[in-house]
């Protein structure tokens, strides 16, 4: 569930950071545009003027060295990697034009102002000192060297720049472009050999991202209805795959949280796992708690029954003693007083009986037990049987809790069968599991008996004082070290004599 909230929350929201990605990219893409239309105007331009200057050579390409047409083929201006320079200085006036550079700038002024009319550029031509000698503008007459694109080409090497532009009534609002406030500058030398005779430069802003996207509307319209429908989708799988599983639970955990027995309709089998798995741990907790109310219930029903008897006999006793006391001879008083402390003893069974019983349900598993050694020390422990141990295993429980399981089993044996009866344990390892055979070779049990021999308070000893709770605690601690205790069918032709409880721990 995590993840799948995750993904949706990074896909929604890449999707602006992509769209602000691309458009940073896109402002590039038109810085470079820019460049790319000024230096193939200057490339015109430079074939132009070697055309009217009668300079020899086949190409622009031709009059450049390798260092320069490395530079005039290179990637392109960057706005993430390329400074923006600031605003160019104001020019000063300069020297006087070499005159036949000023004459031949003459001649092209038109072909500069119609490529202006079209390209929206500003065109000048340079003489070899910096001086404009032929301008789109103003600015013919005053001195550019200095500048940085100017000096590179003065050096013979073309050179394209970013520079700060001037803010004037026309100008675009910058917005969200970057752009609105650039302009590209490109100075372009044209060579006589290794000399430069004239110096091409190129300026224009590039368009802007608002003015580019205006053009666009329809197009972007789509994008963004496809986003919508995206976070839309997004959103309704979200639900099918968690909210309305979820929901379900949530219906059914409140009914049972209200006392109801509600049971989880099955989770679809698109929900996410932690769903499925939530739902299947309510309905194992749901079921839990319906047994684990069900045991309680029957728990008093049997505890008040126990208690009643007792409880009723002593009563009956202290009443006759209270009333008839000292009309009593010694012997009535002595055998009502006797009942009084056999009923109270059976009482006080009774309490360490459930105290043990309930240690035992809050048993917990954990430690190593070797069962020979703990069944050979209750087979001491009850000298009045006759006990023979075989086998060996080790199980995965407390040493504790499987001596107390012994002793109750063999104790339960000498009450029902008797002394001397004979008792036969045999431990064996089967696969994960470690196993013991407690059987005895008493009357046994009757089916009717066997099908109630774990039952709280289940007991047919109880004139010897038997609480019924001996087997119970046995069970409780076997299902607290994760095994089972259970009693092993009679055998199918009936010669065999007695009972055997059947013991499965996990093993080590």
């Amino acid at each position: 569930m995590r993840t799948l909230l995750l993904l949706s929350n990074v896909v929604v929201l890449a999707l602006p950071l992509t769209g602000f990605w691309a458009l940073r990219l896109y402002e590039s893409a038109l810085v470079r545009q820019t460049e790319a239309e000024l230096r193939a105007q200057a490339a015109v331009l430079a074939g132009t003027w070697r055309a009217a200057r009668g300079i020899a050579g086949e190409s622009l390409a031709n009059g450049l060295t390798s260092r320069a047409l490395e530079t005039a083929r290179r990637r392109g201006l960057d706005l993430a990697r390329d400074p923006v320079l600031p605003l160019a200085p104001d020019p000063r006036p300069g020297p006087a034009p070499v005159p036949e550079v000023a004459a031949a700038a003459a001649r092209l002024l038109p072909v500069l102002r119609d490529t202006q009319a079209v390209t929206l550029a500003a065109l000048r031509l340079l003489d070899p000192q910096g001086v404009v000698v032929a301008s789109t503008g103003t600015d013919t007459g005053l001195l550019l060297a200095g500048l940085e694109e100017v000096e590179a080409a003065r050096g013979g090497t073309p050179s394209a720049v970013l520079r700060r532009r001037e803010k004037i009534a026309t100008d675009v609002p910058n917005g969200i472009s970057r752009t609105a406030g650039l302009r590209v500058h490109l100075a372009m030398p044209v060579l006589d050999g290794e000399r430069v005779d004239t110096i091409v430069l190129l300026s224009r802003t590039p368009a802007t991202v608002m003015q580019t996207v205006t053009g666009k509307v329809p197009e972007i319209a789509a994008v963004g209805l496809l986003l919508l429908l995206l976070v839309a989708a997004l959103a309704a799988l979200a639900s099918r795959l968690i909210t309305r599983p979820l929901d379900a639970v949530v219906r059914a955990a409140r009914q049972v949280a209200g006392g109801g027995t509600a049971r989880l309709p099955p989770v679809p089998r698109s929900a996410v796992r932690e769903a499925a798995e939530l739902s299947d741990a309510i309905s194992r907790m749901t079921a839990t708690l319906e047994g684990r109310a069900t045991y309680v219930r029957g728990l008093a029903a049997h505890v008040s029954h126990e208690f009643k008897t007792p409880l009723a006999a002593m009563r009956g006793a202290a009443e006759l003693l209270s009333e008839h006391g000292e009309s009593m001879s010694a012997g009535e008083r002595a055998r009502f007083a006797a009942t009084i402390e056999e009923g109270v003893a059976r009482l006080d069974r009774l309490v360490r009986g459930l105290l043990d019983l309930a240690r035992a349900d809050m048993a917990a598993g954990g430690g190593r037990a070797m069962l020979r050694p703990l069944a050979e020390a209750a087979a001491r422990r009850a000298p009045a049987l006759r006990v023979s141990v075989e086998g060996e295993a080790e199980a995965a429980a407390a040493p504790e809790a499987v001596a107390t399981v012994l002793d109750s089993l063999l104790g339960n044996t000498l009450a029902h069968a008797g002394p001397g009866s004979a008792v036969s344990i045999r431990i064996a390892r089967e696969a994960d599991r470690a196993v013991m055979l407690v059987a005895d070779d008493g009357p046994g049990l009757s089916p009717a008996n066997a099908a109630r021999a774990f039952d709280p308070f289940f007991t047919t000893a109880r004139e010897r004082g038997g609480t019924g709770l001996g087997l119970a605690i046995a069970r409780s601690l076997v299902a607290g070290a994760g095994g089972t205790l259970s009693l092993a069918p009679p055998h199918p032709s009936g010669e065999e004599r007695g009972a055997t409880i059947r013991i499965v721990l996990p093993a080590s």
